[in-house]
């Protein structure tokens, strides 16, 4: 292993989806470091702790470094144990609500499951139904539903649609759709007939032709679809056509989906969803 990449780890008594936010957040503030994550979700006894943390330590062996760990674990004795691995500890909890708890002047619940049941009722729903729908609208698979998305990314193969709908759909409970801009897509600089009526709801995804290529290559190495010379005109004809459509539009390349995302919300303003 190499000396730049450093084992990270999310571990929860829940989903971890909270654990998972923060940490990425932070981590994404390090864009020269290599990080190799894992996420330990439902480590709600000790029996899971002590497992967790030998995990850790094994990690930390294979790597020849000391793991990070970003825990939102609640239970305190559980806490206690995960405190014995041999990793640098991020404890959420205890970073945050203290300093909060004496702010206002009161405890705080210190409840499993508390930090999803603080939105507003009815968003757990919407982000399982808003995960469905990324799912079911994935790739131009089907456009029948599209009257009911909030966005639909469109950009060409590989470019990074996919794991940003399915994002903002977990995150944010964002119906998002994904169509794909193939070569046929790129004869003029009109849009697909499917999506035109549909182009206040567009937003359009690029990236760097040498980037796309490395990708594409790990899927259909010394394929046509693979080559530099058609990644570089698929990439110049697609950033064409949202100009010539005035289609809003960024670039994934060295973007985590997180940072695509905040821009993508940044730029339309979609931060609730409109149903």
């Amino acid at each position: 292993m190499t000396a730049e990449t450093r084992p990270v780890f999310f571990i929860s008594d829940g989903t971890g989806l909270t654990a998972e936010g923060l940490g990425q957040a932070l981590l994404s503030q390090f864009d020269a470091v290599t990080f190799d994550k894992k996420t330990l979700t439902y480590v709600d006894s000790l029996e899971k702790a002590k497992k967790a943390v030998a995990e850790i330590n094994a990690c930390g062996k294979k790597y020849q470094v000391i793991p990070i760990v970003f825990d939102s674990i609640v239970n305190q004795e559980v806490r206690d144990a995960l405190a014995l691995c041999d990793g640098f500890l991020v404890d959420i909890f205890q970073t945050f609500l203290k300093p909060l708890e004496r702010e206002l002047g009161r405890s705080s619940n210190y409840s499993v499951g508390v930090s999803h049941s603080v939105a507003p009722d009815g968003q757990y729903n919407r982000r399982i139904d808003a995960v469905n729908f990324a799912l079911d609208n994935d790739d131009g698979a089907t456009i029948r539903y599209y009257d009911q998305a909030d966005l639909i990314l469109i950009g060409v193969s590989r470019s990074g649609k996919t794991p940003t709908s399915l994002y903002l759909a977990m995150q944010y409970g964002l119906r998002v759709a994904n169509y794909p801009i193939t070569e046929d897509d790129l004869n003029d600089d009109s849009l697909p007939r499917v999506l035109r009526k549909y182009k206040s709801k567009l937003f359009g995804l690029t990236i760097n032709p040498e980037r796309l290529q490395a990708i594409r290559a790990m899927r259909r190495p010394e394929s046509r679809y693979a080559s530099l010379k058609q990644c570089r005109f698929e990439v110049n004809e697609v950033e064409s056509l949202y100009r010539h459509q005035a289609i809003p539009f960024l670039s994934t390349t060295d973007r985590s989906v997180e940072e695509i995302s905040g821009r993508i919300l940044q730029v339309t303003g979609k931060r609730t969803p409109a149903h």
